[in-house]
């Protein structure tokens, strides 16, 4: 087969052609969500990614003569991309694991829940997630550690689950799309040819406003929903921690040392494996009975065989404590590394699919078709890249695709229209950055779903800032706003 087809010309896919992979994705994924609903995400929705990758690759090696080598190489580069990414999500795993168990979360919430008042915890979950994802520059960071204990706070107030995720995420995003330390911000102004902090400036014109209505809308439900009977849940949820774990603020520690080591700019991956190792130590040193009875002692005596099976099981697999309440029971149960599995199954499924639809060149093909009426405006353009960048994130799961892809495809038309660098970087920072936590299959979207063990089309309802960026980018091209030719944003830049 590769023979016959190394004698043949590759041919551009129409694109009709390129639409039949991604009508197929959009209709089996449509029946899964259907028959399985959040069960989906377990092995049907993989399933789907595969297929549709195997009917984009029929076509490209059967209609457009494509080489079977050519589509091998793009897969494997794509799932090469996602590896560092793979390797946090584990890392992940390990550290909420051992947050929970060693009394570091517990901790955070009893002190939460008795320091944050109902009716300004949506906006402090907000306003908190924001500042520590601005810090780090990670949303995925932010959201495994603080975002966790603000989960458990928000049920222990009486929040949605929806609610609360949302105004995490909200915080989260928010963060890292304005950090300098945030890779998407970085990747978003180095493929657009945008010097950094230009584009970090320009970005605050759309950035702000949508987080600004994000508090507001924040603050009128935090008061609306938040209410003085939730006094019994609370004293009900920290009675039952202070009775299961030692609660101390010795706990905290390691959240602050995190912190530390966060702000001094370490290697992600180095910072979540140390604090997995430091909280670990804790468990061991103030939680020994639950490690004891996650390690199948009967009596909850020590031994160093079940000492020592409790450490890894909380590491590597799913634990689960009794506390008395079953709403806490399911807070503070904990899937370790092996809970990620589902999710890093999606993740090289999505892959796979977005290796063939780009080596098949269906991906630019379809995009450009449906794109390309509508570029001759300045309006037209935004909208063109801010759509662009939440099909991206659609069809090829992944925000950094999403973004690269983005800036290569409408680099050469903003400069066709005078237009500077720095409109298509925050156009594509306004769609591909934010809306990728919103989507199901998406590496971001199945991860934070994972992590906060919040379904991601729950959340994305309350998740405002995500979902009022691309609107806002395109309110700014439709009136004007700070948008100019080359030659005026060069004597502006003077």
């Amino acid at each position: 087969m590769e023979d016959i087809q190394s004698s043949l010309e590759p041919r551009k896919p129409s694109a009709w052609l390129s639409a039949i992979p991604f009508i197929t994705l959009i209709a089996l994924l449509s029946c899964t969500l259907y028959i399985f609903g959040s069960d989906s995400l377990g092995g049907p929705s993989q399933i789907v990614l595969l297929t549709a990758s195997g009917v984009c690759i029929a076509l490209g090696m059967g209609v457009c003569h494509i080489k079977w080598s050519t589509i091998e190489e793009s897969i494997a580069e794509k799932v090469r991309e996602s590896t560092i990414a793979i390797c946090i999500l584990l890392l992940i795993g390990m550290l909420s694991a051992s947050w929970m168990i060693s009394g570091i979360v517990p901790t955070l919430i009893c002190y939460g829940i008795q320091m944050i008042h109902p009716a300004v915890f949506l906006l402090s979950s907000c306003l908190i997630c924001a500042l520590v994802s601005l810090m780090s520059g990670s949303s995925w960071t932010t959201i495994a550690t603080i975002g966790i204990a603000l989960i458990g706070i928000g049920r222990a107030l009486g929040f949605e689950d929806g609610w609360t995720a949302g105004a995490i995420i909200s915080g989260a995003y928010f963060g890292d799309k304005i950090s300098p330390l945030s890779d998407t911000t970085v990747l978003a102004s180095s493929s657009s040819g945008t010097p950094l902090f230009q584009h970090i400036r320009y970005m605050l014109l759309t950035t702000l406003p949508s987080m600004f209505i994000s508090l507001v809308i924040f603050g009128i439900a935090g008061i609306w929903i938040g209410s003085s009977n939730l006094t019994e849940s609370v004293d009900t949820y920290t009675e039952a921690l202070n009775n299961t774990f030692y609660i101390s603020p010795w706990l905290l520690v390691v959240p602050i040392i995190t912190g530390v080591l966060i702000y001094k700019k370490v290697p992600t991956l180095i910072v979540l494996f140390l604090s997995s190792i430091m909280a670990i130590i804790q468990a061991i040193v103030f939680q020994e009975n639950i490690l004891m009875q996650i390690g199948g002692s009967a009596d909850g005596a020590y031994s160093f065989e079940a000492l020592f099976r409790g450490i890894i099981t909380t590491f590597a697999s799913s634990t689960s404590v009794d506390t008395g309440n079953a709403l806490l029971n399911d807070l503070v149960s904990t899937r370790g590394m092996g809970g990620m599995m589902d999710t890093i199954w999606l993740i090289l499924s999505a892959m796979v699919f977005g290796g063939a639809m780009t080596s098949c060149g269906m991906l630019k093909s379809f995009l450009e078709a449906v794109f390309r009426r509508f570029m001759k405006t300045r309006l037209g353009l935004v909208c063109s890249t801010v759509f662009n960048g939440i099909a991206m994130n659609l069809m090829t799961g992944d925000q950094y695709i999403s973004i690269i892809l983005s800036s290569n495809m409408f680099k050469d038309e903003y400069t066709r229209q005078g237009y500077e660098s720095r409109l298509l970087s925050r156009s594509t920072e306004d769609s591909a950055t934010v809306v990728s936590v919103l989507i199901p299959w998406n590496t971001c979207g199945m991860t934070q779903a994972t992590v906060l063990g919040v379904a991601t089309l729950t959340y994305l309802p309350y998740s405002f800032f995500c979902l009022l960026s691309p609107l806002m980018s395109i309110i700014h091209a439709a009136f004007g706003w700070k948008i100019k030719r080359h030659e005026e944003w060069r004597d502006d830049m003077k």
